[in-house]
């Protein structure tokens, strides 16, 4: 199985940080981005399952993250993290297609937890595409001994 891969997206470097190296002493690799463009960027070279999102940044905001993020990469599962104050904005994420939310200052254990759940969803939203893909050129023994027959 492969091993899940995390994107951090905030605009507070010192919270993007702490919780990078948090998290990187649980095994997981955490790579981090200050900005919706970044994360964007980063997406393009880096293979990455899970992106934990604020949801209040200047510039590119989280949800118009999200929605780029979606559209472009549909199996990366988003986890919206938000403030008191943009609980609403978070709400608006998960109909975007947000997997979950947090409300800042998120545990660490919590985040774990979230994004391990996220994870095993792209990982069987994974294995259902490539056992679509598989079915489609594999034939049944039958199929085989039909068209041997004629």
């Amino acid at each position: 199985m492969e091993k899940m891969k995390i994107m951090l997206v905030d605009d507070e470097e010192r919270y993007l940080q702490t919780t990078r190296k948090l998290i990187e002493k649980t095994g997981i690799e955490t790579l981090t981005a200050l900005n919706g463009n970044q994360a964007l960027e980063i997406l393009e070279t880096r293979t990455v399952h899970v992106v934990i999102l604020d949801v209040k940044m200047p510039g590119m905001d989280g949800n118009e993250t999200l929605k780029a993020i979606k559209a472009r990469y549909p199996l990366v599962e988003v986890i919206m993290l938000t403030g008191h104050a943009t609980l609403d904005s978070a709400i608006d994420g998960l109909k975007s297609g947000a997997n979950d939310y947090l409300v800042k200052p998120a545990d660490i254990d919590e985040i774990i937890e979230k994004a391990k759940a996220a994870f095993e969803k792209n990982q069987l939203q994974e294995q259902k595409i490539r056992a679509a893909q598989t079915k489609r050129y594999m034939r049944s023994p039958r199929e085989i001994l039909k068209n041997d027959d004629e």
